[in-house]
């Protein structure tokens, strides 16, 4: 994905991604006792094909596993629900369908939404959650992503975080001239909660 707010920007244009497990796993032997938990993240971590592995080895060491996901890759997210590998899973719901390709260049939509639907139908623990700039979204949209997620029976949080702006993002976005208006975001369908507001 290219989303225009992205703060990992040399996470996605990396030449090289390849991590040096001897030096992850010394760090995490040095943390027992001291670190409950393990993010995985990215860019889009899924993408890394030998990440079940990982996670199987971390958990191994006694860690929980949280993901950030933007739900791309279903079929390696639902295997990693299935082998118990995954304790809570973030999932940002980018944009609604009709937005989906123009703020993340990614055209699959269905890609996400079957790993959204995998998540409720099996009662995983995890949060959605969008990022918002009002350049690229607005009262409307999350309003259409909030009925969406109540017509799937999303029962948990939906989160509504508020874009914070950095100088060094993937696009060309600035500081946003106005906030999403929370007075006009429907909070009656599911539970809704406002980051960074």
């Amino acid at each position: 994905m290219r989303c225009p707010y992205c703060h990992n920007s040399d996470i996605v244009f990396a030449k090289e991604g390849n991590i040096d497990k001897d030096e992850l796993f010394k760090f995490l032997k040095s943390r027992k006792g001291r670190l409950e938990a393990v993010v995985l993240s990215g860019g889009e971590c899924t993408l890394y094909r030998d990440l079940p592995q990982l996670a199987k080895e971390i958990k191994e060491l006694g860690y929980k596993i949280k993901i950030d996901t933007n739900g791309t890759n279903p079929k390696m997210l639902k295997q990693m629900l299935k082998d118990n590998l995954l304790d809570f899973i973030s999932l940002d719901y980018k944009a609604p369908s009709y937005k989906y390709q123009e703020i993340t260049k990614h055209k699959n939509f269905a890609l996400f939404e079957e790993s959204l639907i995998h998540f409720i139908e099996n009662r995983a623990n995890f949060e959605v959650r969008t990022t918002v700039h009002i350049d690229l979204l607005d009262e409307n949209d999350i309003n259409h992503i909030i009925k969406d997620l109540h017509d799937k029976g999303y029962k948990n949080s939906y989160y509504i975080q508020n874009y914070m702006h950095q100088e060094k993002i993937l696009g060309t976005l600035k500081e946003q001239d106005k906030k999403l208006d929370t007075s006009k975001i429907i909070t009656d369908l599911i539970d809704v909660k406002f980051r960074n507001f």
